[in-house]
Protein backbone atom coordinates (compact mmCIF):
# COMPACT_ATOMS: atom_id res chain seq x y z
CA UNK A 1 0.00 0.00 0.00
CA UNK A 2 1.27 3.44 -0.91
CA UNK A 3 1.65 5.93 1.92
CA UNK A 4 1.13 9.69 2.11
CA UNK A 5 2.14 12.08 4.87
CA UNK A 6 0.27 15.37 5.24
CA UNK A 7 1.13 18.46 7.23
CA UNK A 8 -0.86 21.64 7.83
CA UNK A 9 0.53 23.90 10.60
CA UNK A 10 -2.87 25.58 11.01
CA UNK A 11 -5.05 22.49 11.31
CA UNK A 12 -6.81 23.75 14.45
CA UNK A 13 -7.99 27.00 12.80
CA UNK A 14 -10.72 25.22 10.78
CA UNK A 15 -10.40 27.50 7.75
CA UNK A 16 -10.34 27.08 3.98
CA UNK A 17 -6.77 25.80 4.00
CA UNK A 18 -7.78 23.05 6.38
CA UNK A 19 -10.70 22.04 4.18
CA UNK A 20 -8.24 21.89 1.26
CA UNK A 21 -5.72 19.78 3.21
CA UNK A 22 -8.28 17.37 4.60
CA UNK A 23 -9.90 16.88 1.20
CA UNK A 24 -6.47 15.87 -0.10
CA UNK A 25 -6.37 13.32 2.74
CA UNK A 26 -9.89 12.09 1.98
CA UNK A 27 -9.29 11.80 -1.78
CA UNK A 28 -6.08 9.82 -1.39
CA UNK A 29 -7.52 7.51 1.27
CA UNK A 30 -10.38 6.64 -1.10
CA UNK A 31 -7.99 5.53 -3.86
CA UNK A 32 -6.01 3.24 -1.59
CA UNK A 33 -3.33 5.35 0.06
CA UNK A 34 -2.51 4.96 3.74
CA UNK A 35 -2.84 8.57 4.91
CA UNK A 36 -1.02 9.96 7.95
CA UNK A 37 -1.62 13.51 9.15
CA UNK A 38 1.14 14.89 11.34
CA UNK A 39 -0.80 16.38 14.26
CA UNK A 40 -0.52 15.78 18.00
CA UNK A 41 -4.10 16.33 19.18
CA UNK A 42 -6.14 13.37 17.95
CA UNK A 43 -9.27 14.89 19.51
CA UNK A 44 -9.24 17.49 16.74
CA UNK A 45 -10.13 14.80 14.23
CA UNK A 46 -13.79 14.62 15.32
CA UNK A 47 -14.06 18.39 15.59
CA UNK A 48 -12.74 18.79 12.05
CA UNK A 49 -15.19 16.21 10.70
CA UNK A 50 -18.15 17.91 12.37
CA UNK A 51 -17.24 21.47 11.38
CA UNK A 52 -16.04 20.80 7.83
CA UNK A 53 -18.22 17.85 6.90
CA UNK A 54 -15.29 15.72 5.72
CA UNK A 55 -15.13 12.03 6.68
CA UNK A 56 -11.71 11.00 7.97
CA UNK A 57 -12.35 7.46 9.25
CA UNK A 58 -9.59 6.06 7.02
CA UNK A 59 -7.11 8.80 7.92
CA UNK A 60 -4.55 8.45 10.74
CA UNK A 61 -3.41 11.23 13.07
CA UNK A 62 0.24 10.63 13.91
CA UNK A 63 2.70 12.61 16.12
CA UNK A 64 3.75 15.97 14.64
CA UNK A 65 7.39 15.56 13.68
CA UNK A 66 7.65 19.05 12.21
CA UNK A 67 7.54 20.88 15.54
CA UNK A 68 9.94 18.82 17.64
CA UNK A 69 11.94 16.31 15.61
CA UNK A 70 15.42 17.24 14.38
CA UNK A 71 16.28 17.51 10.70
CA UNK A 72 17.88 14.05 10.48
CA UNK A 73 14.98 12.32 12.26
CA UNK A 74 12.43 14.08 10.07
CA UNK A 75 14.37 13.17 6.96
CA UNK A 76 14.41 9.49 7.92
CA UNK A 77 10.69 9.38 8.75
CA UNK A 78 9.54 11.27 5.66
CA UNK A 79 11.74 9.18 3.38
CA UNK A 80 9.45 6.21 4.04
CA UNK A 81 6.49 7.96 2.42
CA UNK A 82 5.61 7.66 -1.25
CA UNK A 83 4.12 11.13 -1.17
CA UNK A 84 4.23 14.20 1.09
CA UNK A 85 1.71 17.05 1.00
CA UNK A 86 2.83 20.14 2.90
CA UNK A 87 0.90 23.38 3.39
CA UNK A 88 3.47 26.16 3.50
CA UNK A 89 3.50 28.98 6.05
CA UNK A 90 5.75 30.91 3.67
CA UNK A 91 8.84 28.85 4.39
CA UNK A 92 10.16 25.98 2.26
CA UNK A 93 10.67 22.74 4.22
CA UNK A 94 13.24 20.01 3.71
CA UNK A 95 11.09 17.14 2.41
CA UNK A 96 12.39 13.66 1.65
CA UNK A 97 9.32 11.78 0.43
CA UNK A 98 9.50 9.97 -2.89
CA UNK A 99 7.27 12.75 -4.27
CA UNK A 100 6.68 16.06 -2.51
CA UNK A 101 3.88 18.54 -3.12
CA UNK A 102 4.08 22.04 -1.63
CA UNK A 103 0.82 23.95 -1.31
CA UNK A 104 0.59 27.74 -1.08
CA UNK A 105 -2.69 29.00 0.33
CA UNK A 106 -1.48 32.59 0.77
CA UNK A 107 0.14 34.91 -1.82
CA UNK A 108 3.40 35.32 0.11
CA UNK A 109 5.71 38.11 -0.96
CA UNK A 110 8.84 39.75 0.38
CA UNK A 111 9.90 36.65 2.34
CA UNK A 112 13.20 35.91 0.59
CA UNK A 113 11.68 33.15 -1.48
CA UNK A 114 14.58 32.92 -3.93
CA UNK A 115 17.33 32.45 -1.34
CA UNK A 116 20.01 29.86 -2.03
CA UNK A 117 18.71 27.58 0.74
CA UNK A 118 15.18 27.71 -0.68
CA UNK A 119 16.42 26.93 -4.16
CA UNK A 120 18.14 23.83 -2.79
CA UNK A 121 15.00 22.76 -0.91
CA UNK A 122 12.84 23.24 -4.00
CA UNK A 123 14.86 20.64 -5.89
CA UNK A 124 13.03 17.98 -3.86
CA UNK A 125 9.59 19.45 -4.59
CA UNK A 126 7.70 17.76 -7.44
CA UNK A 127 5.28 20.66 -7.77
CA UNK A 128 4.16 23.85 -6.09
CA UNK A 129 0.37 24.14 -6.04
CA UNK A 130 -1.71 27.29 -5.52
CA UNK A 131 -5.40 27.80 -4.77
CA UNK A 132 -6.01 30.44 -7.47
CA UNK A 133 -4.38 32.31 -10.32
CA UNK A 134 -4.28 35.32 -8.00
CA UNK A 135 -2.11 33.44 -5.51
CA UNK A 136 -0.02 31.92 -8.32
CA UNK A 137 0.96 35.35 -9.63
CA UNK A 138 2.67 36.24 -6.35
CA UNK A 139 4.09 32.80 -5.57
CA UNK A 140 5.76 32.39 -8.97
CA UNK A 141 7.38 35.80 -8.67
CA UNK A 142 8.47 35.33 -5.05
CA UNK A 143 9.93 31.82 -5.28
CA UNK A 144 10.90 31.62 -8.94
CA UNK A 145 8.66 28.63 -9.61
CA UNK A 146 5.98 27.79 -12.16
CA UNK A 147 3.18 26.67 -9.88
CA UNK A 148 0.05 24.72 -10.74
CA UNK A 149 -3.40 26.09 -9.94
CA UNK A 150 -5.60 23.54 -8.21
CA UNK A 151 -8.77 25.31 -7.14
CA UNK A 152 -10.01 24.41 -3.65
CA UNK A 153 -12.52 21.56 -3.39
CA UNK A 154 -16.09 22.35 -2.47
CA UNK A 155 -18.64 19.70 -1.56
CA UNK A 156 -21.18 21.33 -3.87
CA UNK A 157 -23.50 18.29 -3.75
CA UNK A 158 -24.03 18.91 -0.03
CA UNK A 159 -25.66 22.29 -0.66
CA UNK A 160 -29.20 22.62 -1.96
CA UNK A 161 -31.56 25.50 -2.54
CA UNK A 162 -34.69 25.36 -0.38
CA UNK A 163 -37.61 27.72 0.14
CA UNK A 164 -35.87 31.06 -0.05
CA UNK A 165 -36.42 33.78 2.52
CA UNK A 166 -35.43 37.45 2.58
CA UNK A 167 -32.01 36.68 3.96
CA UNK A 168 -28.54 37.98 3.12
CA UNK A 169 -25.85 35.68 4.43
CA UNK A 170 -22.11 36.03 5.01
CA UNK A 171 -19.86 33.18 6.09
CA UNK A 172 -16.24 33.58 7.20
CA UNK A 173 -13.95 33.32 10.18
CA UNK A 174 -14.30 36.06 12.80
CA UNK A 175 -10.93 37.69 13.35
CA UNK A 176 -9.40 41.14 13.53
CA UNK A 177 -5.96 39.77 12.69
CA UNK A 178 -4.26 39.44 9.29
CA UNK A 179 -7.11 38.00 7.20
CA UNK A 180 -10.01 40.06 8.51
CA UNK A 181 -13.27 39.25 6.68
CA UNK A 182 -14.52 42.79 7.50
CA UNK A 183 -17.94 41.77 8.76
CA UNK A 184 -18.08 45.24 10.31
CA UNK A 185 -18.36 46.73 6.81
CA UNK A 186 -21.27 44.39 6.06
CA UNK A 187 -23.11 45.41 9.21
CA UNK A 188 -22.83 49.09 8.30
CA UNK A 189 -23.86 48.43 4.69
CA UNK A 190 -26.93 46.49 5.81
CA UNK A 191 -28.00 49.38 8.01
CA UNK A 192 -27.90 51.64 4.95
CA UNK A 193 -30.21 49.29 3.02
CA UNK A 194 -32.95 50.34 5.43
CA UNK A 195 -35.03 47.24 4.77
CA UNK A 196 -37.59 46.11 7.32
CA UNK A 197 -38.44 42.76 5.77
CA UNK A 198 -34.88 41.50 5.21
CA UNK A 199 -32.38 39.97 7.60
CA UNK A 200 -28.59 39.74 7.60
CA UNK A 201 -27.05 36.56 9.04
CA UNK A 202 -23.30 36.55 9.67
CA UNK A 203 -21.74 33.16 10.43
CA UNK A 204 -18.22 32.04 11.33
CA UNK A 205 -15.81 30.45 13.76
CA UNK A 206 -14.77 32.71 16.63
CA UNK A 207 -11.73 30.83 17.97
CA UNK A 208 -9.51 33.86 17.39
CA UNK A 209 -12.10 36.63 17.34
CA UNK A 210 -14.32 36.62 20.44
CA UNK A 211 -13.73 40.31 21.13
CA UNK A 212 -14.37 41.11 17.49
CA UNK A 213 -17.69 39.25 17.66
CA UNK A 214 -18.67 41.14 20.81
CA UNK A 215 -18.05 44.43 19.01
CA UNK A 216 -20.11 43.29 16.00
CA UNK A 217 -23.01 42.45 18.29
CA UNK A 218 -22.92 45.99 19.68
CA UNK A 219 -22.89 47.43 16.15
CA UNK A 220 -25.84 45.24 15.13
CA UNK A 221 -28.02 45.95 18.14
CA UNK A 222 -31.50 47.12 17.17
CA UNK A 223 -31.26 45.81 13.59
CA UNK A 224 -32.44 42.51 12.03
CA UNK A 225 -28.91 41.11 12.13
CA UNK A 226 -27.99 37.69 13.55
CA UNK A 227 -24.43 36.69 14.39
CA UNK A 228 -23.91 32.94 14.68
CA UNK A 229 -20.64 31.38 15.84
CA UNK A 230 -19.22 27.91 15.32
CA UNK A 231 -22.19 26.18 13.67
CA UNK A 232 -22.08 22.52 12.70
CA UNK A 233 -21.82 21.77 9.00
CA UNK A 234 -25.41 20.54 8.78
CA UNK A 235 -26.63 23.78 10.38
CA UNK A 236 -24.59 25.86 7.95
CA UNK A 237 -26.19 24.07 4.99
CA UNK A 238 -29.66 25.08 6.19
CA UNK A 239 -28.70 28.74 6.44
CA UNK A 240 -27.27 28.70 2.92
CA UNK A 241 -30.37 26.97 1.54
CA UNK A 242 -32.68 29.68 2.89
CA UNK A 243 -30.65 32.77 1.89
CA UNK A 244 -31.15 34.66 -1.35
CA UNK A 245 -27.97 36.74 -1.38
CA UNK A 246 -24.40 36.10 -0.24
CA UNK A 247 -22.05 38.91 0.85
CA UNK A 248 -18.31 39.15 1.44
CA UNK A 249 -16.07 42.11 2.32
CA UNK A 250 -12.59 40.59 2.83
CA UNK A 251 -10.10 42.97 1.20
CA UNK A 252 -12.24 46.07 1.66
CA UNK A 253 -10.15 49.23 1.29
CA UNK A 254 -7.00 47.16 0.64
CA UNK A 255 -4.51 47.55 -2.21
CA UNK A 256 -4.27 43.95 -3.39
CA UNK A 257 -0.94 44.48 -5.14
CA UNK A 258 0.73 45.75 -1.96
CA UNK A 259 -1.09 43.57 0.58
CA UNK A 260 -2.38 40.51 -1.32
CA UNK A 261 -2.49 38.47 1.88
CA UNK A 262 -5.38 40.61 3.15
CA UNK A 263 -7.83 39.85 0.32
CA UNK A 264 -9.77 36.66 -0.39
CA UNK A 265 -7.28 34.36 -2.11
CA UNK A 266 -10.07 32.22 -3.54
CA UNK A 267 -13.46 32.09 -1.79
CA UNK A 268 -14.71 28.65 -0.74
CA UNK A 269 -17.73 30.05 1.08
CA UNK A 270 -18.67 31.96 -2.06
CA UNK A 271 -18.85 28.70 -4.00
CA UNK A 272 -20.79 26.99 -1.19
CA UNK A 273 -23.36 29.78 -1.27
CA UNK A 274 -23.62 29.62 -5.07
CA UNK A 275 -24.23 25.87 -4.89
CA UNK A 276 -27.17 26.60 -2.59
CA UNK A 277 -28.65 29.08 -5.03
CA UNK A 278 -27.47 32.28 -3.35
CA UNK A 279 -26.49 35.18 -5.59
CA UNK A 280 -22.94 36.27 -4.67
CA UNK A 281 -22.25 39.98 -4.23
CA UNK A 282 -18.55 39.88 -3.44
CA UNK A 283 -15.36 41.94 -3.51
CA UNK A 284 -13.79 42.58 -6.90
CA UNK A 285 -10.40 41.54 -5.57
CA UNK A 286 -8.19 38.51 -5.07
CA UNK A 287 -9.52 35.22 -6.38
CA UNK A 288 -13.19 36.18 -6.26
CA UNK A 289 -13.35 37.39 -9.89
CA UNK A 290 -12.15 33.92 -10.93
CA UNK A 291 -15.43 32.57 -9.51
CA UNK A 292 -17.93 35.38 -10.02
CA UNK A 293 -18.48 37.06 -13.39
CA UNK A 294 -20.23 40.42 -13.22
CA UNK A 295 -23.86 40.23 -14.32
CA UNK A 296 -23.53 36.59 -15.36
CA UNK A 297 -23.50 34.58 -12.13
CA UNK A 298 -23.22 37.32 -9.53
CA UNK A 299 -22.07 40.87 -8.85
CA UNK A 300 -18.76 42.44 -7.83
CA UNK A 301 -18.11 45.53 -5.72
CA UNK A 302 -15.30 47.61 -4.22
CA UNK A 303 -16.92 50.62 -2.51
CA UNK A 304 -19.60 50.32 0.15
CA UNK A 305 -21.93 52.41 -2.00
CA UNK A 306 -21.65 49.79 -4.77
CA UNK A 307 -22.53 47.00 -2.36
CA UNK A 308 -25.65 48.83 -1.21
CA UNK A 309 -26.77 49.85 -4.70
CA UNK A 310 -26.19 46.44 -6.33
CA UNK A 311 -27.93 44.62 -3.50
CA UNK A 312 -30.96 46.91 -3.74
CA UNK A 313 -31.06 46.28 -7.50
CA UNK A 314 -31.26 42.53 -6.89
CA UNK A 315 -34.00 42.96 -4.32
CA UNK A 316 -36.04 45.21 -6.59
CA UNK A 317 -35.60 42.97 -9.66
CA UNK A 318 -36.61 39.41 -8.67
CA UNK A 319 -36.19 38.15 -12.26
CA UNK A 320 -32.54 39.23 -12.24
CA UNK A 321 -32.08 37.65 -8.82
CA UNK A 322 -33.51 34.35 -10.09
CA UNK A 323 -31.44 34.43 -13.29
CA UNK A 324 -28.17 34.99 -11.42
CA UNK A 325 -29.06 32.39 -8.79
CA UNK A 326 -29.51 29.70 -11.45
CA UNK A 327 -26.23 30.66 -13.15
CA UNK A 328 -24.40 30.72 -9.82
CA UNK A 329 -25.62 27.24 -8.96
CA UNK A 330 -24.43 25.93 -12.33
CA UNK A 331 -21.01 27.61 -12.03
CA UNK A 332 -20.39 26.08 -8.59
CA UNK A 333 -20.00 22.64 -10.22
CA UNK A 334 -16.66 23.80 -11.67
CA UNK A 335 -15.20 23.60 -8.15
CA UNK A 336 -16.53 20.20 -7.05
CA UNK A 337 -14.62 17.72 -4.92
CA UNK A 338 -14.74 15.23 -7.80
CA UNK A 339 -12.98 17.71 -10.10
CA UNK A 340 -10.41 18.43 -7.37
CA UNK A 341 -9.63 14.76 -6.72
CA UNK A 342 -9.24 14.00 -10.42
CA UNK A 343 -6.83 16.89 -10.94
CA UNK A 344 -4.90 15.93 -7.80
CA UNK A 345 -4.39 12.41 -9.16
CA UNK A 346 -3.06 13.86 -12.40
CA UNK A 347 -0.58 16.06 -10.53
CA UNK A 348 0.87 13.26 -8.38
CA UNK A 349 1.27 10.73 -11.20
Amino acid sequence: MKTVGIYDPYLDTLGGGERYTLTVASCLSKIGYQVDIFWNDKADKKRLEERLGIKLERVNFTPDIFKKAGIIKKWRILKKYDFIFYLSDGSIPFLSGQKNLLHFQVPFHGVGGRSLVNRIKLRKIKAAVCNSNFTKKFIDKEYGVSSIVLYPPVNVKAFKSAQKENIIISVGRFTDLLHNKRQDVLVEAFKKLNLKDWKLIIIGGDEEGKKYVANLRKMAKGYPIEIITNPRFDELKIFYSQAKIFWTAAGFDINEEKEPEKVEHFGITTVEAMAAGCVPVVMKKGGQPEIVKEGINGLLWEKEKELVEKTLKLIKEPRLLEKLARAAEKKSADFSEERFCQQLKEIIK
